[in-house]
């Protein structure tokens, strides 16, 4: 009896420049979109950097009002002119405010969600009830804590002091962090929650038959096959705290130097009418926040997607070091 040799698979069959188009007619709206919401308004705000507000009198005596182009100049005067303190101070506490709010609220996010992913009764309702500090507006969510911090508010009658929480100072940054925190911990809390419940339970029932105590696993196989939702959690977080601006506005109020961010900054420089260089503390904010995140994807990114063999190498790192070298 012979046999009949299979056949070779075909190779797969390229594209050709029908589909090619096909493809990127479908996209154009897409793009389109992009375009008229991310673009234009960027291109728009550059442009506008490139020009300052001036007013004076005439040789006729009219008053004489205009845009005058003065290229990098608004720019200039951001980093080295006269009013370049207003300009730092509100960058350190952008800084100030985004890195110590993730810290904060990863470790406390971390926390519930693991809290969370146990079986015990009313677990369902605790998942719901988390949602609703962050469901909650942010503009009603700064109010609601200035009533809290007020002078005779909760926190004052609890601790019997008598603190200036809203008005200015290290104490009105804490105010803002607390709020902050409050709403926000339950961002990263869920999504670390939804990357939990796709690790298989058998790595943690290998895990303690390995003898792995409570907190080796936690280190050797949560964390690590937590590790691609706790990083897109915790870059999201980054990106909305470096903009910062309406939970400070409504706790504290514009023009306080303790809490004064970028993006309050680029406000109340166009409310002033002076949008040349609103236009260009928008654009020093969208570089510094396009910095941040590209550093951190640089230096963290290239793990936030698993391998396939990850719940294997994390219940062999989960064993003690004696059974490991056996």
């Amino acid at each position: 009896m012979t046999t009949t040799p299979l056949a070779a698979p075909a190779p797969p069959r390229a594209k050709g420049p029908r589909e090619g188009g096909r493809a990127a007619l479908l996209l154009s709206p897409t793009f389109l979109v992009l375009a008229l919401v991310i673009l234009y308004p960027l291109l728009a705000a550059i442009y506008q950097s490139m020009f300052s507000s001036t007013s004076g009198v005439d040789d006729s005596g009219f008053v004489v009002e205009g845009n005058q182009f003065v290229g990098v100049g608004n720019y200039l005067d951001i980093f080295a002119g006269p009013d370049s303190g207003r300009f730092y101070n509100a960058l350190w506490n952008t800084t100030f405010f985004t890195f110590v709010s993730v810290s904060l609220e990863t470790v406390i996010g971390v926390t519930f969600a693991v809290l969370m992913n146990r079986a015990f009764r009313g677990r369902g309702f605790l998942r719901a009830a988390i949602l609703i500090p962050w469901a909650i507006p942010t503009a009603v969510s700064g109010l609601l804590w200035r009533w809290i911090f007020q002078s005779e508010g909760i926190v004052n009658t609890l601790s019997g002091q008598e603190v200036l929480w809203t008005a200015d100072g290290f104490a009105a940054q804490v105010a803002v962090i607390t709020a902050e925190v409050w709403k926000t911990a339950p961002f990263i809390g869920l999504l670390v929650l939804a990357g939990l419940q796709i690790i298989p339970g058998e790595v943690y029932e290998a895990a303690k038959l390995d003898g792995a105590s409570a907190w080796r696993q936690f280190v050797s196989i949560t964390l690590p096959l937590v590790r691609p939702a706790l990083l897109v959690a915790v870059l999201f977080r980054l990106l909305d705290a470096l903009r910062m601006f309406d939970l400070p506005f409504v706790l504290i109020g514009p023009r306080s130097p303790s809490v004064e961010t970028l993006s309050i900054l680029a406000w109340d420089s166009s409310n002033q009418l002076e949008y040349g260089t609103a236009s260009a503390f928008s654009i020093v904010l969208v570089v510094y926040v396009a910095a941040i995140a590209f550093v951190f994807v640089t230096l963290l990114g290239a793990n936030v997607v698993g391998s396939g063999d990850s719940p294997r190498r994390a219940r062999r790192s989960a064993r003690s070091p004696k059974e490991a070298r056996q």
